[in-house]
């Protein structure tokens, strides 16, 4: 307990005090608890996910680990508050750092006030497959922008003195048959894509865990991968913290221990348990390979004050700056898709009816599903009723777009609901009103993908009836991940709010009428139809098999799951809106679009070849050339030279800019000597290729006014 040593002498200190039967404590779960109907709920447990017993007489505590990826989860049944966030994928929409530590020091602050010591948020696989039904707990396509972005989420968290955690390591982008598919992949696409993406988060965040996948990769499970965990994580990125698995993600004793996993969760599968301590004993796992484990999960609590500033649970959490921070952070992420005709932002005094249409739009915000669910206060605000949201069903939070766009509407302005369960009544309703507004939701969940990125319950057809009958059609989306919009052309208005979040309803309220002035960019593509996409059709989905996350089987419904491949090098490393450009496909909305209530340009480019660290900065004057203040999202793209192998454009770097009304700023962007590089398997290894490197800059992957061209030597 001597605060003047550093984490490592003090965690070694500690193992040498500790018996065999405690080190082998220390690395398991005490099982599924509160997750499970029926399972034993050990002394000490906080009602979270997971729980390791600490070892009172050395003063180690209980490890309290919670679901957070979108905030703290199961907190209705203790009679806590937990606030919602926008989805992750939302929030790197504003491509906003700032936003995004904001982001995790909402989830830090809660989970310490709740009496929690470990966050198990933190997804940060790549949106490879748009139809995941976890994307919106993930950040992007494109590796830079996801580690980025996810990197400071950890570091917020973790800024709580509560260890942060990155997942699902690695290449978990898809639920359909998570548990049993095999990422194919080659090991310098799994390098320069996915896995670069949790390099940057790790370098950037050092979080105390990172837990590993279900799936294989490369024919191994992701938690007993040597190469992934030991060669790459441990070795090459001299990783730190600890390895845990995804609850059930464990499949073995000796392989898995010695392969890098350091902590099997839930831990009622026995693999670390007795198994471990006989392997110990008979010298098949190394007893210094069990004390690296106890080292790098003890180290972890020291590192990030576990220990030396425990949590001090309240009885009550402020959900008034969690409500603030949430609609703060969800005003940066709402993307302007569409703006025909300057329709929005919506003038008050000019508009004097107003149809709001469907979505539940006069209950509230819709949310994501499965382990990232949070428990809404008051319970569902469509169904309202007591304790925590049950497995399987969209959850609505009382943040109701229609109260706010009430309130900011002029005095006399009629504003009318229909639900649109009926596009006829719906289209009726819009009919007789100046301005239609609908809302169409998307609910996605952990355990299954969509079939198709098209909207569900027939709301195209709602969509486009409510068209036909008003001109003045505004569409809102709320969704966990892109969709396709085959009544674009018919709408005036687009907006991509995502899943808002506590303070949803009033974010899109003030974009509507230009309180707020949008500013998120796409983190994503928005293909126009699946026939775009590498993969038409979800890998192992069929009408037969299924979309569950369990359950792909070949012939019969109780058949033994069949592990199938999913061939990621189809793509390769042309993920996302590479794809697109490789391909010479139009989407529907491009990477990094998004637009706002004034306009931009963009002017004076300049590359200094010779910057610090070997790196290069592009330096170039941005404009607001409109009548009001708002926020730019500057992209940089690079395309290496041709020998490179890589005939598309990659983003390189950007800078999030406000600017007053006429006001111009030179603005300059440094780029990471990592991201002009490319790996080679031959020699593990990243280097910089020789020759001509084109450098582009613009608002969206699409629209790059400025370009200019560099020759670099190889480095």
């Amino acid at each position: 307990m001597d605060k003047s040593l550093d984490a490592d002498a003090r965690a070694d200190l500690m193992i040498h005090e500790m018996t065999l039967d405690e080190k082998i404590q220390l690395v398991h779960g005490a099982g599924w608890g509160v997750l499970r109907a029926g399972a034993p709920v050990a002394t000490g447990h906080n009602g979270g996910a997971g729980f390791v017993p600490g070892i009172p007489r050395l003063h180690l505590p209980d490890i309290n680990l919670a679901d957070s990826a979108v905030g703290v989860r199961m907190a209705a049944p203790e009679s806590r508050y937990a606030t919602l966030l926008p989805s992750v994928i939302g929030m790197a929409a504003s491509w906003d750092p700032d936003a995004a530590f904001l982001y995790g020091s909402v989830i830090g602050r809660e989970l310490r006030a709740q009496g929690y010591n470990m966050s198990i948020g933190g997804g940060m696989d790549l949106i490879r497959e748009p139809r995941n039904g976890r994307n919106f707990e993930y950040a992007s396509e494109d590796p830079i922008l996801a580690g980025t972005m996810v990197g400071q989420v950890a570091r917020g968290v973790q800024s709580n003195h509560v260890m942060g955690d990155i997942k699902h390591y690695a290449v978990n982008d898809q639920e359909t048959g998570r548990n049993i598919l095999n990422a194919v992949m080659d090991k310098r696409t799994l390098r320069e894509t996915d896995l670069l993406a949790f390099q940057i988060a790790i370098e950037m965040a050092h979080p105390a865990g990172v837990m590993c996948a279900y799936n294989h990769i490369n024919g191994d499970y992701a938690c007993e991968n040597d190469y992934t965990l030991n060669q790459v994580l441990k070795k090459d990125w001299g990783f730190q913290g600890f390895v845990l698995s995804d609850w059930g993600g464990t499949h073995s004793t000796v392989k898995a221990a010695l392969a890098g996993l350091d902590m099997d969760q839930p831990g009622d599968d026995n693999f670390f348990s007795d198994p471990l301590k006989k392997a110990v004993q008979d010298g098949t796992v190394l007893q210094a390979r069990l004390d690296d484990m106890v080292h790098r999960i003890v180290r972890s609590m020291f590192v990030n004050g576990v220990i030396d500033q425990p949590p001090m649970p309240r009885s009550v959490v402020d959900p008034f700056s969690g409500r603030d921070d949430a609609q703060k952070i969800e005003e940066e992420s709402l993307v302007l898709l569409q703006n025909t005709g300057g329709i929005l932002p919506l003038a008050a005094a000019k508009t004097k009816s107003i149809a709001i249409i469907g979505g539940h739009a006069d209950k509230g915000v819709l949310s994501g599903g499965g382990s990232a669910q949070v428990d809404s206060p008051g319970g569902n605000a469509i169904a309202p009723g007591p304790g925590s949201s049950p497995w399987g069903r969209a959850i609505y939070f009382p943040s109701s777009p229609m109260r706010y766009i009430g309130e900011q509407a002029a005095a006399g302005t009629q504003i009318t609901y229909d639900a649109g369960s009926d596009p006829a009544q719906a289209a009726k309703a819009a009919a007789s009103a100046q301005v239609a507004i609908v809302f169409v939701t998307q609910w996605m969940t952990e355990g299954q993908d969509s079939a198709t990125l098209s909207l569900p319950d027939k709301q195209d057809d709602l969509v486009a009836a409510v068209a036909a009958a008003n001109p003045n059609t505004i569409v809102v989306l709320e969704n966990g991940g892109p969709v396709n919009m085959p009544w674009a052309g018919h709408v005036k208005g687009i907006v991509e709010s995502w899943y808002p979040g506590i303070g949803g309803g009033e974010a899109i309220a003030n974009i509507l009428f230009g309180r707020v002035n949008p500013s998120g960019k796409l983190p994503v593509t928005f293909a126009a139809t699946e026939d775009q996409l590498p993969h038409p059709k979800v890998t192992g989905l069929t009408e037969r098999t299924g979309n569950n996350a369990d359950a792909v089987t070949r012939n019969q419904p109780r058949a033994r799951p069949v592990e199938f491949p999913v061939d990621y090098n189809v793509e390769g490393m042309a993920v996302g809106y590479r794809w697109f450009q490789e391909k010479n496909l139009k989407p529907q909305f491009a990477f990094g679009f998004g637009l706002s209530y004034t306009r931009f340009a963009y002017s004076n480019l300049k590359v200094d070849a010779d910057a610090p660290n070997h790196g290069m900065s592009v330096s170039f004057d941005l404009r607001n050339t409109g009548a009001q203040a708002g926020d730019e999202i500057a992209e940089v793209y690079v395309t290496l030279p041709s020998a490179a192998g890589e005939p598309f454009r990659k983003l390189a770097g950007w800078k999030r800019v406000s600017l007053a009304a006429g006001a111009s700023q030179p603005v300059t962007v440094a780029l990471d000597p990592l991201y002009l590089s490319i790996y080679s398997p031959d020699t593990d290894k990243w280097s910089r290729p020789a020759g001509e490197f084109l450098i582009e800059v613009g608002g969206s992957s699409a629209e790059l006014p400025l370009h200019s061209t560099v020759r670099l030597a190889a480095q």
